[in-house]
């Protein structure tokens, strides 16, 4: 085979597959229109890619006249992605076809501090279990997407000093894993890849949001020119610890005073309600509180919005953000933590960033995660880079 056959047979064949991998129907004529191609290189590359197994025949489009043209499009249960969110106490684990759509999942208390080996033990074996219940095999399976609750590396997938993860610190998470699943393996911090699941979810064209978690901890997520934002040592987003005027003394565990996740977090807003005598011992408890209509809690959860709102400030001019969507288990509080964050964001920040600016609770919720860590795997997965991966699986 010549270097230009070789060429057109790969580049072609990925360039078309980069087209349809949306999942819109497509015909012959649009696909050549779009890349410029001779209609009979196109039909080529949709036999190729037919033959492949990655795209495949729809419903007839309309016709002008005469035959109707045939469309094709990605033929999403091709191939599937493993996605697990792997957090402090509990993780899930899912199996998800071409589109994103998942098809099996699992959830269950799982505690990080078991240490790597043990945690990813039990990944593989539920990724088994969930592989049998929806008619697959390892074979069918093309890549793996990991979240878990700490700084990850991105170019190696180790996590890096992680202050809940004992035993996690730059052990080699896709490597072990490789060792018993031979396919691509993306680890990310777990707020980023909610932030690829809250826009996945609810803002497919937005090009800069922000996913803010307020759980135990406090961190964000944020995607630039619709990328993700990891920075140097995969940090980026870590707002927990910038300090607050409000918080002057109060200590973090971090080993600094002052830090956001120190007066906002749930154990925080606990704490505080502790001191005015409510029965708080957790960020639930909290929760709890608010829903019955208690008044000192919501108080309480509003002020920790504010605080959260003085360092969104500071992010909003820098980021210049469309979306702000906020997350975790505190969110389920409702409105009451976002109108804090408002009254400040709004208030505070240059009209021209505000203008347009939606701050809104996260529309995928509990199911962020997993969802991110699917769009992990098959970001990776269905890029031109990794195409002849793909294509060389049954």
């Amino acid at each position: 085979m010549s270097n230009s056959e070789a060429s057109s047979n790969g580049t072609g064949a990925s360039e078309l597959f980069q087209l349809l991998r949306d999942g819109e129907p497509r015909t012959r004529a649009q696909l050549a229109k779009s890349t410029g191609m001779a209609r009979s290189t196109i039909a080529a590359r949709v036999d190729e890619l037919m033959r492949m197994g990655l795209i495949a025949p729809v419903a007839e489009a309309a016709s002008t006249g005469g035959r109707p043209p045939s469309q094709f499009a990605l033929r999403s249960s091709a191939r599937v992605v493993l996605a697990a969110d792997i957090g402090a106490s509990h993780a899930n684990v899912a199996v998800a076809d071409l589109s994103g759509t998942i098809l099996a999942e699992h959830s269950e208390p799982v505690s990080i501090t078991l240490g790597p080996v043990d945690v990813l033990s039990w990944m593989l074996q539920t990724a088994a279990s969930l592989l049998a219940q929806t008619g697959r095999d390892r074979h069918d399976l093309v890549a793996i997407g990991i979240g878990v609750p700490g700084p990850v590396e991105h170019s190696t997938g180790q996590p890096v000093n992680p202050p809940i993860m004992p035993g996690w610190d730059r052990f080699d998470v896709p490597g072990w894993v490789r060792q018993h699943l031979e396919v691509p393996v993306l680890v990310d911090n777990d707020v980023n890849i909610m932030a690829l699941g809250e826009r996945a979810t609810a803002w497919p064209t937005t090009e800069h949001l922000m996913f803010v978690k307020v759980a135990t901890g406090i961190g964000a997520g944020v995607i630039s020119s619709g990328m993700l934002l990891r920075g140097a040592q995969g940090v980026a987003g870590d707002i927990g610890h910038v300090r607050v005027a409000r918080g002057a003394g109060v200590p973090c565990h971090c080993g600094n005073t002052g830090c956001l996740e120190a007066l906002a977090s749930g154990p925080a807003i606990a704490r505080a309600l502790r001191e005015q005598g409510a029965d708080t011992q957790n960020g639930s408890d909290v929760v709890a509180l608010v829903k019955s209509g208690n008044v000192e809690a919501i108080q309480a959860v509003r002020q920790a919005g504010r605080d959260i709102g003085e360092v969104l400030t500071a992010c909003v001019s820098l980021m210049n953000p469309e979306v702000i969507a906020l997350g975790g288990s505190m969110a389920r509080v409702g409105e009451h933590l976002i109108a804090g964050v408002r009254e400040v964001v709004y208030t505070r920040s240059m009209p021209l960033a505000t203008g347009h600016l939606s701050i809104v609770q996260s529309t995928a919720a509990g199911k962020a995660g997993i969802i991110g860590a699917s769009m992990l795997a098959l970001d990776h997965v269905l890029s031109p880079a990794a195409f002849h991966s793909l294509a060389g699986r049954r």
